[in-house]
């Protein structure tokens, strides 16, 4: 009897892994990359497109090839192939395959050599990704399955096109590849240390504050340094007082980005509100000419850059203004020159520069014609002529310290003797080298 159970019992196991094997909860659509079977997760797939012609991005990396109007939205086009280094194959008709993804709530089109099908498998059947597949890097790989008698591997598209926070890679989704830059030269731009730095206390234990400002690097990527020494430590007194002296570091990123909160300058994201742009508009100088050069970098969708071109053209009514409004979000950078608003969502010192048209209001030619929107990264070379104004609102904080050098030596060559330059609220410059001309949150400077 036991030989008769213990058989029993095998063919029960059998028949489960069967019928497990039979269960599909996993489809994916599969495609060929330099003859190799691949395969993502259907999930992330939004539909299949043939195209050929992409519009050329200046300054994005070798593996971009471009932006494409899909149906009226204008989405980034990776190439796979390139991307992981690999032959590629020409077209006689020069359409290429694409697959597009939606990662997370964002769109982007993948060319591939070819696509094949739609294929259902069970999740349990799929491999961790192991070296030997070492035409890719295996930190894109999310598995291997065999499906009658195929390979396929799967790749990890969040991963290729999100900032992984382990890893702290850039995301890849921008297009951006890291700079390789030299330090700022030893007479550069000092560490500033103004009088409300110098006077602040102590915070209470020193360990702990340098552990957080590791930790805002490492989580948020965020450098806490000379730029902004003084809102880091009365930040972290804060903090302390908070927590009651105890538990002061930074576990995950939840817990930076909590510190960080009262970081960001206001109405960021959006339209400046009235206070901060009357502000700024105030604290402006008298322009040596009426030809004023302005560049604004991570301009984002267009709000910041739209607040600051009516700002200016209200201070310097006769000034011919130009701004080079600059970002490394594709999506964002696109679709700015052509935003239309709803006249109540847009600030009182904005409507004199607004046209009403069939489907609401946008900017008028005045100002849409003073703005040039270009997708760049501020670690690459540009063009620009000398500036009147740079405006960098919290952009500055968000680079290690040898990048900061390199942005900083590329803001003194191009700013003009009585330049200024807006950071974000809480940053600032060295005092003796700069004049602080800002006030009530505006954190602007001149060459002292």
């Amino acid at each position: 009897m036991a030989v008769i159970r213990d058989l029993a019992e095998v063919n029960a196991e059998l028949q489960e892994q069967m019928e497990r094997t039979d269960t599909v909860d996993f489809k994916m659509i599969t495609f060929s990359l330099a003859g190799k079977d691949y395969a993502v997760d259907i999930m992330n797939v939004k539909e299949i497109a043939k195209a050929d012609k992409f519009t050329y991005v200046p300054n994005a990396a070798s593996f971009v090839r471009g932006v494409y109007n899909l149906r009226g939205d204008i989405i980034p086009i990776v190439d796979l192939r390139t991307f992981f280094h690999l032959p590629t194959d020409k077209k006689k008709d020069g359409l290429e395959n694409m697959l597009i993804l939606r990662i997370e709530d964002r769109v982007y089109g993948t060319i591939v050599d070819k696509i094949d099908r739609v294929v259902g498998i069970n999740s349990d059947s799929i491999q961790p990704p192991h070296p030997i597949f070492g035409d890719i890097n295996i930190k894109y790989i999310s598995g291997v399955v065999e499906k009658q008698g195929e390979l396929f591997i799967i790749l990890d598209v969040i991963r290729i096109f999100t900032q992984s926070e382990e890893d702290k890679a850039k995301p890849r989704g921008q297009a951006i590849q890291e700079a390789s830059v030299s330090p700022a030269p030893d007479n550069f731009f000092p560490a500033p240390q103004s009088a409300a730095a110098a006077a602040l206390p102590e915070p209470p234990r020193d360990s702990d504050l340098q552990f957080v400002k590791e930790s805002l690097g490492a989580l948020k990527r965020f450098t806490a340094g000379p730029y902004n020494d003084t809102w880091v430590r009365k930040r972290f007194a804060d903090w302390a007082t908070t927590h009651g002296g105890s538990d002061l570091q930074l576990k995950n990123a939840s817990e930076a980005e909590e510190f960080l909160k009262p970081f960001y300058s206001p109405s960021t994201g959006a339209f400046w509100n009235d206070d901060f742009a009357y502000t700024l508009k105030a604290a402006l100088p008298d322009m040596p000419s009426n030809s004023i050069q302005v560049w604004n970098l991570g301009c984002g969708k267009g709000y910041e850059t739209f607040s600051l071109a009516c700002i200016l053209k209200s201070r310097y009514p006769d000034g011919h203004i130009k701004v080079w409004a600059n970002d490394n979000d594709i999506m964002a950078i696109s679709s700015a020159p052509n935003m239309i608003f709803d006249l109540e969502d847009v600030p009182e010192y904005c409507r004199g520069f607004m046209s009403k048209g069939k489907n609401g209001y946008s900017f008028s030619p005045a100002i849409k014609d003073s703005i040039l929107f270009e997708y760049h990264d501020v670690l690459n070379e540009n063009p620009l002529p000398e500036l009147d104004i740079i405006l960098a609102r919290d952009l500055i904080s968000f680079f290690n310290e040898q990048q900061q050098g390199k942005i900083f030596a590329d803001f003194s060559e191009k700013l003009k003797t009585r330049g200024v330059i807006i950071l974000g609220t809480n940053e600032e410059l060295p005092e003796g080298e700069w004049l602080s001309i800002g006030k009530s949150g505006v954190s602007a400077f001149m060459r002292a």
